[in-house]
């Protein structure tokens, strides 16, 4: 679904722009100042399980261009900390392994392996570049053999506040505000735990970009949000398009692969209303019957007549559906989503 502010220019304005762009950062990969060879780091993702396997993903970056963050809590240092989560080297065609598994970035610095099956609960594996001396840890989420349910949740606005139905207050809150200061919703994250119930798997589905995976990580862990693999987006410009996937397609193939690596699991849904979730959830629904139990929206920023009509839709289906300013309701009892399903959104 296209975003308003592109809806009234013209497609060739678009494609020129698109152009200049893509053309402005291969220039600048080509030409930008480099410390001599760039020895790389690998930034590891939290994986997650399959029936084929175990899913490792990550990005190499120039370790020249990978720094720590800042720990003292202020504007200043939240904005010089943000700027180094975008100011990165990635590094493609660098060779990473783990165990017997071998793979190559691409273009953008970013790897994908398969590691065999590992038993139930939080494991870890070791990654190392072949040809370089440089190893990181990698954590991986294995479903117990007793989970009742999964859980995938959006973040902006549903559990954490950044207003990103309007991108520059997104922007000028992710940039400003230090992790320890971010405003979390704790109705969502105490729902989130009461999911969980210390076992059932959570997973983020979001359209922030991947720089932010390690930004994000420190906000949950700060605010006591149960963690999970992020499925987040590539921002990079390519020679079709601004950016890799839209907000719509990411989240919908996010849910699909999910979805693809648990069979045998039914999915609560949660989201909001900001950035037209109920579509996507109702999609979703439609693409899987019968495997998501429960949409939980909470009622963020403009709602428009596509939302309603999802919203509606979700209404009369076969699951239980919930929408509201708070999610305070589905705390501690089993029958409040059922009875607030027919809550207007």
């Amino acid at each position: 679904m296209p975003t308003s502010n592109h809806r009234n220019t013209p497609p060739s304005s678009r494609n020129s722009g698109r152009n200049l762009l893509f053309n402005l950062e291969r220039l600048w990969d080509r030409y930008r100042p480099r410390d001599g060879s760039p020895e790389p780091v690998i930034d590891s993702y939290m994986g997650y399980a399959t029936p084929e396997g175990c899913v490792l993903r990550g990005r190499v970056l120039a370790r020249n261009r990978f720094r720590t963050q800042i720990e003292a809590p202020s504007r200043l240092n939240a904005v010089r900390n943000m700027a180094r989560n975008f100011i990165t080297s990635e590094m493609a065609g660098v060779s990473v392994a783990s165990g017997s598994a071998e793979t190559v970035t691409d273009e953008e610095g970013y790897f994908q392996l398969i590691l065999p099956a590992m038993s139930p609960g939080l494991q870890t594996a070791q990654l190392t570049l072949p040809d370089y001396e440089s190893d990181a840890r990698a954590i991986i989420q294995v479903p117990l053999p007793d989970v009742n349910i999964g859980i995938i949740s959006d973040i902006d606005d549903t559990v954490m506040r950044t207003g990103a139905y309007w991108l520059p207050r997104n922007l000028w809150t992710t940039a400003t505000t230090f992790v320890s200061d971010r405003e979390i919703f704790q109705d969502t994250a105490a729902f989130i735990r009461q999911c969980q119930a210390g076992k059932n798997p959570v997973f983020y589905v979001s359209s922030s970009p991947w720089n932010l995976h390690a930004y994000l990580n420190q906000v949950f862990v700060a605010h006591n949000v149960p963690n999970g693999p992020l499925f987040l987006r590539d921002l990079g410009i390519s020679e079709t398009q601004f950016i890799m996937s839209s907000h719509k397609s990411h989240k919908g193939n996010a849910i699909d692969t999910i979805l693809a690596a648990n069979p045998g699991l039914d999915f609560i849904l949660i989201g909001d209303s900001g950035q037209h979730d109920a579509i996507v959830y109702k999609d979703a629904v439609e693409r899987h019957p019968g495997r998501i139990r429960q949409v939980v929206l909470r009622t963020a920023g403009k709602i428009d007549d596509i939302d309603r009509a999802s919203a509606e839709a979700l209404r009369q289906k076969d699951l239980e559906f919930f929408s509201g300013s708070t999610l305070e309701p589905l705390l501690d009892s089993h029958h409040s989503a059922e009875t607030a399903s027919h809550r207007s959104v």
